[in-house]
């Protein structure tokens, strides 16, 4: 483990499965006890992506590591240091849930029971059920427990909520601030911008296989118009404000003004400072408005 280095990086990362299908030259660098979240709609090239991180498939070209280490040449050894969650569960027929623990825990080793009971009963999960006999929802949780239990330096998760009601997924986002606070590492992919939104630090948004943004989330909802609406005392500077980049003016009328600004509001701030302004009403764009303006684009 190489701990000045990042928690995962990559140089030119490419899987080309033709057709324009997989991800390709992701150049990407995720620090250590940071929550990085990895957007997309499905087809996008998320789970590409996390194959790749977990040695699953070999890259087309380019290069991927993982706490210092090689994604393929050290893929075993990086195993033991990462709690992997993937977007297709695997199936693990009549064995029960117990068993489907133990038999993980000891392959993987240095599992404490304390902590797989703490992660079972804040998820209220029946581990004398078979696997077959569990609904998705308890499925799910049931993958969280395996990816959680062995306090991992790094947890790569592909659309970790799936399947979870509200009150469970709210078990997972305290969990995971939880083990972001002892210092682990969290990469998740996912599509529920809500979730986005509450738990990571950063965000990349991934289309059609290529990163098209990368950036801490206030800096991808400032990267979105927002509209404001300006009361005036007096009748408005309509020529300043029209006269500025990036704003647009969708309806004045007597002394109120409803534009649409693009990135930074400061240069419109500072052009009505000295108007008269009586009210300002500004709607902050959600990560969801930010997402959707890089797919409409």
């Amino acid at each position: 483990m190489r701990a000045d280095r990042p928690a995962i990086q990559t140089h030119g990362l490419t899987k080309d499965y033709g057709n324009g299908r997989g991800i390709f030259d992701l150049d990407l660098a995720v620090d250590r006890s940071e929550v990085f979240g990895f957007l997309g709609p499905n087809g996008a090239g998320k789970s590409t992506t996390i194959r790749q991180l977990m040695g699953l498939a070999r890259p087309t070209r380019g290069s991927a590591e993982i706490l210092g280490l090689d994604c393929q040449r050290d893929s075993v050894e990086l195993k033991r240091h990462i709690g992997y969650l993937p977007g297709e569960l695997p199936q693990f027929g009549g064995w029960k849930g117990s068993e489907v623990v133990a038999y993980l825990a000891g392959l993987r080793g240095r599992v404490e029971p304390g902590d797989v009971r703490r992660i079972v009963e804040r998820f209220e999960l029946d581990l004398g059920r078979t696997y077959r006999d569990y609904s998705r929802g308890n499925k799910q949780k049931l993958a969280l427990v395996v990816a959680f239990m062995h306090r991992p330096e790094l947890l790569i998760l592909d659309e970790p909520t799936s399947g979870l009601d509200p009150l469970n997924q709210q078990q997972f986002h305290d969990l995971v601030r939880e083990t972001t606070d002892r210092g682990a590492t969290v990469f998740l992919s996912s599509h529920v911008l809500s979730e986005v939104e509450h738990l990571c630090d950063r965000a990349g948004i991934v289309r059609d296989g290529r990163l098209v943004a990368l950036a801490p989330l206030p800096e991808l909802r400032a990267a979105k118009e927002r509209e404001v609406e300006i009361t005036f005392a007096a009748p408005p500077p309509l020529e300043r404000i029209r006269a500025l980049e990036g704003i647009t003016v969708l309806d004045a009328s007597g002394q109120q003004v409803r534009c649409r600004v693009r990135g930074a509001i400061a240069p419109l701030l500072a052009t009505i400072s000295d108007a008269g302004v009586v009210d300002l009403v500004t709607r902050e764009p959600s990560l969801e408005d930010a997402f959707l303006s890089f797919y409409s684009a």
